[in-house]
């Protein structure tokens, strides 16, 4: 979690198991694209960092935070990956609409991580602004995505 003492971005290489091995896939939201798409690249960025290979990494997208589950089903039912990366961005508005979608999305990763033996790495942004959700993918705090991608590898590598 990004706070004034921990920068998402930050991460000793030395630390992180190598990627080479692994195969990755990122399922990244549509809605609130340009938070998503910055997570992305950070996410991408530090796994290519940390060793993976390109064509190791797949990505699919799907159109809003709530649809993440069942395309991250999908690539665990259907692609050979060692871990699964969920990229959204939720942002408070005037009605309930965020705690459903937020409350949903999160049941739904951890339902995955139960159900599957390949773990699902859940990099949703749940700001009250979208001054919030800028400063978490990229800005002030750093970029949840790449602290996602760490998380990836450290759990890949649990099962290898």
């Amino acid at each position: 979690m990004a706070t004034d003492t921990k920068n998402l971005s930050v991460y000793d290489k030395n630390e992180i198991p190598g990627a080479k091995s692994f195969r990755f896939g990122i399922v990244v939201s549509e809605w609130n694209e340009s938070i998503t798409e910055q997570l992305y690249k950070g996410a991408y960025a530090a796994l290519i960092d940390c060793g993976a290979l390109e064509e190791n990494i797949i990505r699919w997208n799907v159109p809003g935070s709530f649809e993440l589950t069942f395309g991250c089903k999908k690539m665990l039912s259907t692609q050979n990956v060692d871990a699964v990366i969920a990229i959204g961005s939720v942002i408070r508005g005037e009605t309930s609409h965020f705690d459903y979608v937020c409350g949903a999305v999160a049941q739904g990763i951890k339902d995955l991580n139960v159900q599957f033996d390949v773990p699902t790495i859940f990099c949703v942004l749940t700001d009250d602004s979208l001054q919030q959700a800028v400063d978490r993918s990229g800005g002030k705090h750093g970029n949840k995505g790449v602290e996602a991608a760490i998380a990836a590898i450290r759990m890949a590598a649990l099962g290898d």
